[in-house]
């Protein structure tokens, strides 16, 4: 089984969702792979630069990959990722970055996961988007929606774009960070009637959102 993880926005939860993912599956007896091809916002812990969406994916992965093999494009600062590049005098070359995903897709993982950036239309170099990225390898999608105020028109245009992109949403996992939304069970029953595809779980905001404990409100995608 392999996916890719996007979500409504950035700061929606892919990282926490995908990490509950994973977990889940390793409880089952499954082996995992979670891979962060591009990351933006990283410091310097004695070995280069690291990411902590990366690192977290790297824990929950049961094959053991390099840091490298996980997160191998990594930029300092925590902004849009065409705009770090820049910066840094970078060219984000999605070619490339597409070998490099593939390179780890082919590893024997009974789930592999790889997140991406931000929300679905994140610009990457001219008119690329990272979604160009999920066209490439092409993989079906599972879709982190935050549960606040706007969600159904980011979860529904979201949805759309996917589907336009000859892409199949796969699920969809309901996320609640900090207070719930005004009328959330309300909205979320909307997003059940609306969205095309199965949803996935509905986690409430948990004062320790450890992966160990996010996967007890979610379960797994079907295999495609």
């Amino acid at each position: 089984m392999k996916f890719f993880v996007t979500g409504t926005d950035t700061d929606v939860g892919k990282t926490l969702i995908a990490c509950g993912l994973l977990h889940l599956a390793r409880q089952q007896g499954l082996s995992t792979l979670g891979l962060k091809p591009l990351a933006a916002g990283a410091e310097d812990l004695g070995e280069g630069l690291r990411n902590s969406d990366a690192l977290a994916l790297q824990a929950q992965s049961s094959l053991k990959p390099r840091y490298s093999e996980v997160n191998p494009v990594i930029l300092k600062a925590a902004i849009a990722p065409h705009i770090a590049a820049a910066e840094e005098g970078r060219t984000l070359n999605l070619d490339r970055l597409a070998g490099l995903v593939r390179g780890q897709l082919i590893k024997k993982a009974d789930l592999t996961l790889v997140e991406g950036a931000g929300g679905w239309r994140v610009p990457l170099q001219g008119r690329q988007t990272l979604a160009e990225l999920a066209k490439l390898l092409p993989l079906p999608v599972i879709l982190v929606v935050r549960m606040q105020l706007g969600c159904l028109n980011h979860a529904l245009l979201t949805a759309e774009a996917i589907q336009k992109d000859g892409l199949q949403l796969a699920g969809w996992v309901a996320n609640t960070l900090g207070e719930p939304m005004p009328r959330e069970d309300e909205n979320f029953h909307t997003l059940e009637q609306l969205l095309p595809a199965p949803c996935l779980g509905r986690t409430p905001a948990l004062k320790e959102a450890t992966p160990e404990a996010i996967s007890q409100y979610l379960k797994l995608p079907r295999s495609t």
